[in-house]
């Protein structure tokens, strides 16, 4: 049987039964609660985003600038430059061991 086949058959039974349309109004309340709240949550957070800023770019960026001249970018300490690894391809690799 086909997923197309099963959703019809599905689909095509009477809806009759002994709990049929038996759904309680608190079922409803609380479904129109959720929308209510997902309303004013979605609502309140498109007011957030539009307090914020275009862009996060200082608007002096002077005193940054100043503090990063010097530095070596990814070395930690004094800003001298880091000791470069050699390969010698003339030995062999270590071995750990």
């Amino acid at each position: 049987m086909t997923l197309g086949t099963l959703t019809v058959a599905v689909l095509a039974q009477d809806p009759t039964g002994p709990e049929f349309g038996k759904a309680s109004p608190l079922g409803l309340a609380l479904i129109v609660v959720l929308l209510v709240a997902t309303a004013l949550l979605i609502w309140n957070m498109n007011k957030r985003l539009g307090k914020l800023p275009e862009t996060f770019e200082p608007e002096h960026p002077e005193p940054d600038q100043a503090a990063d001249e010097g530095t070596v970018r990814g070395v930690a300490g004094d800003g001298t430059e880091p000791e470069r690894a050699t390969v010698d391809p003339e030995q062999p690799p270590k071995t750990a061991g």
